[in-house]
């Protein structure tokens, strides 16, 4: 008993040192109505305007850009012989990776029992749907025959024509559907309890009717919580071997080829750990600024800051140590066109653009280590911008500047980008950060149900528990005086 009494009371003494992942002085009501009101509120801000109509212009220039393109065919772009492979693949491998931290902080650190995840994870969710939706179109278009693209499934036709099980475009079809079905899956699913908050605290009848019907009826009883909470458990299941299975996918796009600089069994744990990369630097991108413009202070604090700083700094160690085999094994392997493919890279015509990339992707985000930039939120959104322009980057040396350079001196020529390219890459900008908008405004873009889980009064102390059965009960189960910390 004393042995007890002494653990409770050291419990009793602990402080956590780190950021709380909710701010203080918040409840059950506060938190629906921050949230909420988010989505219900009457009109538009004058902010949220003025920014729309300036990515909906990008967006405007995505389907004009698309349009020429269909009409005039693939040459409007700059890609040649032997740079067959351009914008194109360079932009669909980018919006992949970025799509990635979506799935892992929904899924693994769910498996993982990470709380922190809470404030985060449908923003992040949304993201990598939005995300695989501007990568989607690359694949479709890139042929310059759209309509063809029913040939990329495999249903049965007239002429007998199957689609090529070995080709790595088909592989891409495969994974990125299968990756974009589950991850809508496991987004739509997390939003039913709150879409039957919203439905239940709407004003206006259009509002009730709309949000009645996305809830599915959910009335919030024993039952309902169980089945949800088991599909949601499952659905993380398969959402996490996706996120090692999908980039892994595509990174045999280049790995099962013979170009120098491409057949490398690294690439697969290379890819993966640079989506990751890419991803988390995108999320907070895009969430200091909507934490800054709603007031989200309280929900994402800067405990959801430092760590994903720290998964980035993680995922930053194991990218730099890919570009440094990649070097070594262009040295070691003793092979005359890898170790050309090396030099081309560093000192070639593109050479500036590789030396850039190692200063966006290893020298930048060395800032983070200290613990006083994570906390500048200033710096760690510059750092984040300088990993975006870094991961796009390195699409580019992989693909340009492995295939500018062929087996025979001959056919070696330079690529160009056109205005088209540009305009197609900058248009999938737009499109993305329009779909994020409407998500902000017309969907509880932070879980309101997983927030209040993470409350003080949403815990049963034990101790409580055992007054209770013992009849000498003095307060509500559900209170607690300790805050509840947890990662």
């Amino acid at each position: 008993m004393a042995e007890a009494a002494q653990a409770i009371q050291k419990k009793e003494e602990y402080v956590d040192p780190r950021p709380p992942v909710v701010g203080p002085g918040q409840d059950f009501n506060s938190i629906t109505r921050k949230i909420g009101d988010i989505v219900l509120m009457r009109g538009f801000k004058k902010g949220w305007v003025f920014g729309f109509a300036i990515v909906f212009l990008g967006s405007i220039m995505l389907f004009n850009t698309i349009a020429y393109l269909v009409l005039e065919g693939v040459g409007i772009w700059g890609n040649s012989i032997p740079v067959a492979w351009a914008f194109d693949i360079i932009n669909f491998v980018w919006w992949i990776g970025i799509g990635h931290a979506g799935t892992l902080i929904s899924a693994i650190l769910l498996l993982l029992r990470q709380s922190w995840r809470n404030s985060i994870n449908r923003f992040a969710e949304a993201m990598t749907l939005f995300a695989v939706a501007c990568a989607g179109l690359f694949p479709a278009l890139h042929t310059g025959r759209p309509w063809m693209d029913y040939y990329l499934f495999p249903l049965p036709n007239t002429m007998g024509m199957w689609p090529n099980f070995r080709s790595p475009l088909m592989w891409d079809v495969f994974a990125v559907s299968t990756y974009a079905t589950v991850s809508l899956l496991f987004w739509f699913m997390g939003l039913i309890p709150d879409f039957a908050t919203m439905r239940d605290t709407a004003r206006k009848k259009w509002q009730k009717v709309v949000f009645a019907m996305l809830a599915l009826g959910w009335r919030g009883d024993a039952r309902h919580w169980h089945r949800y909470e088991t599909a949601y458990l499952l659905l993380a299941g398969l959402s996490t071997p996706l996120v090692l299975s999908v980039h892994t996918i595509v990174s045999f796009d280049f790995s099962t080829g013979i170009v120098p600089g491409w057949h490398a069994t690294i690439f697969p744990p290379y890819f993966v750990a640079g989506a990751v990369y890419a991803g988390f630097a995108m999320v907070l991108t895009l969430a200091i600024p909507v934490r800054k413009f709603y007031g989200l202070e309280d929900f994402i604090t800067m405990r959801h800051i430092r760590n994903c700083c720290k998964v980035m700094l993680a995922t930053g160690l194991i990218v730099a140590y890919g570009y440094a085999m990649e070097a070594f094994f262009g040295w070691y392997s003793g092979n005359t066109y890898e170790l050309f493919m090396m030099k081309n890279r560093m000192f070639g015509p593109y050479g500036f653009l590789y030396w850039l990339l190692i200063l966006c992707n290893v020298v930048v985000p060395w800032i983070l280590w200290s613990k006083k930039m994570r906390d500048n939120l200033t710096v760690v959104f510059i750092v984040c911008m300088f990993i975006n322009v870094g991961m796009w980057l390195e699409r580019f040396v992989i693909i340009v500047m492995s295939l500018n350079r062929d087996f025979n001196p001959a056919a070696w020529r330079m690529y160009y980008p056109t205005v088209y390219d540009f305009t197609m890459f900058f248009g999938t900008v737009g499109f993305f950060l329009t779909l994020m908008f409407l998500f902000i405004r017309f969907v509880p873009m932070i879980p309101i149900f997983e927030m209040k889980t993470l409350l003080p009064e949403s815990k049963v102390d034990e101790s409580k528990v055992e007054e209770h059965v013992n009849g000498k009960e003095t307060a509500p189960i559900g209170t607690s005086p300790l805050p509840q910390f947890g990662d």
